[in-house]
């Protein structure tokens, strides 16, 4: 399989640079993979596509504020975007270092001089405390780099999704951002199940596959958890035939690891077509950068012609593309 078979044209102007002020209000394309039959809602009318015994399984990580701005102690403005705590005694993180004429060893300032970094190797930095908290106050949301904006405060609210609960994403699972406190509640109410799971989200979620054969490509490990609540709604759900819907990739990827007999640790799951699901029934997620692990799953689970024609409709109709944009339910 060739990686250009995975790609598509967008107009820039489709990619939504602001969430909408209410989440369920985004559009909803739903499309039935056995009719190939695609149809236009509000995702709030997600909930006349659930049916009692249905399992509605969300991840509950949580957004890390991990970008944070410094500034060279010769002058000139400095950007990181942590990636993940490295073990040992001080306070050191791989990161991404902008600008990349930044000098091993060379001290970055952060809250006007009381505290500061200094790059000890190629992409880490060590903090001068060793409290986290204190440099997680410092940072902004980690918004894609497809949004072409400083985060701003309205993010720190809608960059979340209002059920996360477990720190360690340094991207949001978006595909649950359209989700009210309401809109579970009247799931709910129709007799379907809530199982909440965790995986956190690397940076590599933004990344092109490099790889002309999509099957040479290396997923980037991410940690995940199942807990004990959720592998018993998961497990009835599946021996009483009920409906598996996973919201996001993330759950995907984090369910179908699970019907491989693992439970906790890290996934690098890489979901191409040719895939045989094993848990998954329905999928709920935003539409996706081509040439992307995310949109080659959708290809993998819908059919690379559907996906295809599903996106091509979205574009005419013009919904609004990626992390603050439209949403698609696949059945």
């Amino acid at each position: 399989m060739q990686l250009s078979d995975f790609d598509y044209l967008l107009p820039k102007e489709l990619i939504a640079q602001y969430p909408l002020k209410e989440r369920d209000t985004a559009r909803l394309l739903v499309l039935d993979r056995r009719q190939g039959r695609i149809e236009h809602c509000i995702f709030k009318n997600i909930v006349d596509y659930f049916q009692p015994g249905d399992l509605l399984v969300l991840n509950n990580t949580k957004v890390l504020p991990a970008r944070l701005i410094g500034s060279r102690v010769t002058g000139g403005r400095v950007e990181l975007l942590l990636l993940r705590q490295k073990p040992g005694l001080g306070l050191t993180f791989d990161a991404l270092i902008k600008p990349s004429r930044v000098k091993l060893k060379e001290k970055i300032i952060f809250n006007g001089g009381k505290i500061y970094g200094k790059v000890t190797d190629k992409n880490e930095i060590t903090f001068s405390t060793r409290d986290i908290e204190t440099i997680y106050k410092l940072g902004l949301m980690p918004l894609p780099p497809y949004i072409k904006r400083d985060s701003q405060d309205l993010d720190s609210i809608y960059y979340q999704t209002l059920y996360a609960r477990v720190k360690g994403s340094v991207a949001s699972p978006t595909a649950g951002l359209h989700f009210t406190e309401e809109l579970i509640r009247q799931i709910k109410s129709q007799g379907v199940n809530i199982a909440y799971i965790t995986l956190h989200i690397s940076y590599s979620t933004f990344k092109p596959v490099k790889s002309e054969d999509i099957t040479e490509h290396k997923m980037e490990k991410e940690y995940f958890q199942i807990n004990q609540e959720a592998q018993s709604k998961i497990n009835q759900t599946y021996l009483e035939k009920g409906r598996i819907f996973a919201v996001g990739t993330t759950a995907c990827r984090s369910l179908e690891t699970y019907a491989s007999g693992f439970k906790s640790g890290y996934t690098d799951l890489f979901i191409y077509p040719g895939f045989k699901f094993k848990m998954t029934d329905c999928l709920i997620t935003n539409f996706h950068l081509p040439r992307t692990t995310l949109f080659i799953l959708v290809c993998a689970f819908a059919g690379e012609k559907l996906i295809k024609k599903a996106y091509q409709e979205a574009i005419d109709k013009r919904y609004r593309f990626y992390s603050y944009g439209d949403a698609m339910l696949i059945v």
